[in-house]
């Protein structure tokens, strides 16, 4: 299966691009793109010491700890989305795992108020216990976020503080909750093409395979250890979206963090190889994002529209 991954990934460029758009073609909407919103809810003194994270406590990256959101403010929050155009909410806190308490109940409070917005729902808290799992679905959370970050082979270089197999673990719980997977990754991170291939082979050979998959470039963040990492060429972030929409064809796949550096063009690329979403608002948790009047302008100029458009698009159905 890792050997297939490696042929797609290394076909000629405009030759997987013709096939991930034919797949994507095949089990979704060309035209339609989902509008998420991603709000940290509690940021900075994490204990974790992922090497591209500003909100690790292990780094001097100049961020304020802040304590986690007070619900009313989550869901002032989640309504300007809505009314911004996003139809997804995402909240992320920095923590190795929620505490039982007041704080998580504080959380579940969020996703049953944001949920009651009409609102698909979105949070990643870090490592969950079974139990915590299937409160978040009770309380009506949409899809847990845990990223693998990277193959298995690179990940020791990455986070010291969290193995491989917790992330597997918490993400089975998450599955055995009924709630639904976003995983995903994040390239440039000085890993070689074969961890890109091994990562995306990791996420696809999951079973059932995630039914969310955000595809990252990293945003380097002054003070972390990956702070001043040259970026990564372009066309890795291309194959990797496009591998992704052939192994995971009926998967969201996320352009996410470093749309801010991406050119028009490299974008539309991205969204011709399969990618169906992106995050609207000035930031990602800490890291820059493109403006909101950027996203409608290219959106507009694309011919995409955000899935809460109500006019139907009738597209062609290319068979695969």
């Amino acid at each position: 299966m890792r050997d297939r991954v490696g042929v797609i990934y290394r076909r000629p460029l405009l030759e997987l691009v013709f096939e991930a758009a034919s797949v994507h073609r095949a089990h979704h909407d060309p035209a339609e793109v989902q509008c998420a919103t991603l709000l940290s809810i509690k940021t900075g003194a994490c204990p974790e010491d992922c090497k591209y994270c500003s909100q690790s406590a292990h780094y001097d990256t100049g961020l304020e700890r802040e304590t986690l959101m007070e619900p009313n403010e989550v869901v002032a929050a989640a309504e300007r989305a809505r009314a911004a155009g996003a139809d997804r909410f995402c909240m992320g806190a920095a923590w190795r795992g929620p505490r039982d308490g007041r704080d998580f109940d504080s959380v579940l409070d969020m996703v049953q108020r944001v949920k009651a917005l009409g609102l698909e729902t979105c949070a990643t808290l870090g490592m969950l216990t079974a139990e915590q799992a299937t409160r978040l679905a009770a309380a009506g959370l949409d899809y847990y976020n845990h990223n693998l970050d990277t193959s298995p082979e690179y990940y020791g270089e990455v986070i010291s503080t969290r193995t491989w197999q917790d992330r597997l673990d918490t993400l089975a719980e998450v599955r055995a909750s009924g709630m639904k997977v976003c995983c995903g990754g994040i390239l440039g991170m000085g890993e070689s093409e074969e961890d890109r291939i091994g990562l995306l082979h990791a996420l696809a050979e999951q079973d059932p395979p995630p039914e969310s998959v955000p595809i990252n470039a990293l945003v380097p963040m002054a003070g972390t250890p990956l702070g001043d990492v040259a970026p990564l060429p372009w066309d890795q972030l291309l194959r990797a979206v496009a591998t992704a929409r052939i192994l995971m064809p009926r998967a969201w796949v996320r352009l996410s963090a470093g749309r801010e550096s991406m050119s028009e063009e490299q974008q539309a690329l991205c969204f011709l190889a399969g990618a169906n979403s992106i995050f609207l608002g000035e930031r990602l948790l800490t890291a820059p994002n493109r403006g909101r009047a950027d996203d409608a302008a290219l959106l507009a100029k694309l011919g995409l529209r955000s899935v809460r458009a109500p006019e139907p698009v009738v597209s062609q159905t290319i068979e695969v």
